[in-house]
């Protein structure tokens, strides 16, 4: 019976962020579980949607014996701290040493790393395993959709297997194919032959959504390319605010000979490119969006207005607590509007303090230093309270047990606004139900996220309306002041190459 060693290390990088990911991003509990070792690695990600998940279940219905590494994830932010990168590395490092010898070896890693002093982390991470357990044993991984891929890592790993799906759906199902892969290498199929291409411009973050062109017919040709060949194959569309070399959108494929890689990695680039300028999508001023939702709730609409905060999502180092959107809301009279969510564990301290029912006056939100951000002052009424701990049930963040610390619901006139003590992005209609509301009886929804919502409020949604209001997470890539990033590449789809 083959022994596979299994971990994890995922962080994506904002590195324009103005906090770093510090150990305790990683230790502690929030929107993903802490850093998990051991024996609990095989059950704490039972039943939820993440790779290692997903390549469990699969690697157990083959029959393999695993052996649990360490596994850790932290809310996107800026680089991670060099204590937490050789922590937690060395915590891999030291577990699959003790494990040697093994068979193969699996790890779920998301692809846009950058630590302190590793700008290509994931790079560093494999050429560490693979200087560990020797040029013959398979290593393989799973990444993410954004993944920035460096030719390092498809050097130092046997196989990179990527997310097809934006919001991320299929992250378990991704960790499944992994398992499928690596198994078809340890049941006597040879390594296969890589392909990988670098592209030659930016991805904004919006215009690789899979639910909407180019992408959804991109991705769609990938599938049909991957049933009718014998082939593995990505595409990466790359995170952008990463100012590093490598960043940006890339192709992988894996076939029985380099040839056929190469070929396939050529054909499905080739497509990319020639849908560059489809990549682009319209964003709006605060006071528009809030002005177009509110039109649509007088007009009779039933379903809520969503408008996305898309520069303030911590989902890509975004901090959650800008008060851009609110302010626009607030200012515009909004009536049955509710926010999600604001990081502010002061806030949401001061609330659990006053008890529900009574009335605090507070400096909401910006407290995390970003330049030019201020609290929102005011009187807020305190609605409901929580403790922060509930299960997901939306298709993206499916069985996430959010630990998000106490939580409040605060009322400022006709807007409500969620109130957490730990960040993570609006993903999932739980958010809301934790505090008694029902996101599908509301008129206006206002989510600090920038795609993942789109999978489980799109179902409820009048209308979607992505928002470019203050924050660290960029929806043009153009306002980014690159200084690493690799000449020649378009920072926006169809623009002059960078200058380096």
């Amino acid at each position: 019976m083959p022994r596979i060693a299994i971990g994890g290390f995922q962080h994506e990088t904002n590195t324009f962020a103005p906090i770093k990911a510090d150990l305790q991003a990683f230790l502690e509990p929030g929107g993903w579980p802490g850093l998990t070792r051991g024996p609990a690695v095989l059950e704490t990600f039972a039943g939820m949607n993440l790779p290692i998940a997903g390549f469990i279940e699969a690697a157990r219905d083959q029959g393999h014996e695993l052996i649990p590494l360490a596994w850790a994830q932290a809310t996107p932010a800026a680089h991670v701290t060099e204590e937490a990168f050789e922590h937690i590395l060395g915590a891999i490092l030291d577990d699959l040493r003790a494990a040697l010898p093994v068979d193969a070896v699996y790890l779920d890693l998301h692809g846009a790393m950058v630590s302190e002093s590793h700008e290509d982390g994931e790079g560093e991470i494999l050429a560490r395993v693979r200087a560990l357990i020797g040029p013959g044993v398979p290593l393989v991984a799973s990444l993410d959709l954004h993944a920035n891929v460096t030719a390092r890592m498809v050097a130092q790993g046997d196989l990179l297997e990527s997310y097809r799906t934006y919001p991320h759906i299929d992250m378990a199902e991704t960790g499944a194919r992994a398992a499928r892969a690596l198994h078809k290498i340890l049941s006597g199929g040879a390594v296969p032959g890589k392909g990988f291409r670098q592209l030659p411009f930016l991805v904004p973050i919006l215009g690789g959504c899979t639910l909407v062109e180019p992408a959804k017919s991109l991705y769609g040709r990938l599938e049909a390319m991957v049933e009718t060949e014998d082939i593995s194959l990505s595409f990466n569309a790359g995170f952008g605010p990463a100012d590093i070399w490598d960043c940006g959108p890339s192709v992988l494929a894996y076939a029985a000979t380099q040839e056929a890689a190469a070929r396939a990695a050529d054909t499905l680039a080739g497509e990319i490119v020639a849908r560059e300028a489809d990549f682009d999508k319209p964003v709006h001023a605060p006071e528009d969006a809030v002005a177009q939702a509110m039109a649509r709730a007088a007009a009779g609409a039933t379903k809520p207005a969503i408008l996305a905060d898309s520069q303030d999502n911590p989902g890509g180092g975004g901090t959650g607590d800008t008060t851009g959107l609110l302010a626009a809301l607030v200012a515009a009279g909004a009536q049955d509007a509710v926010l999600a969510m604001m990081f502010d564990p002061a806030a949401a301290a001061a609330a659990q303090a006053a008890g529900e029912g009574a009335a605090i006056e507070i400096g909401l939100g910006a407290k995390s230093g970003m330049a030019g951000h201020r609290p929102f002052e005011g009187s807020f009424d305190v609605e409901r309270l929580g403790d922060g701990r509930f299960t997901c049930t939306g298709p993206f963040a499916k069985g996430l047990k959010m630990e998000l610390g106490p939580m409040a619901l605060l009322r400022l006139g006709g807007v409500r606004i969620v109130v957490a003590s730990r960040n993570t992005q609006a993903a999932d209609q739980e958010i809301f139900r934790h505090l008694g509301i029902e996101p599908s009886t509301q008129k206006i929804l206002a989510l600090k996220s920038s795609v993942h919502f789109r999978a489980d409020f799109a179902p409820i949604a009048e209308d979607i309306l992505v928002v470019k209001a203050p924050g660290a997470n960029a929806l043009d890539n153009a306002d980014l002041d690159y200084k690493n990033l690799r000449p020649g590449v378009r920072v926006v789809p169809m623009g002059a190459g960078h200058g380096g």
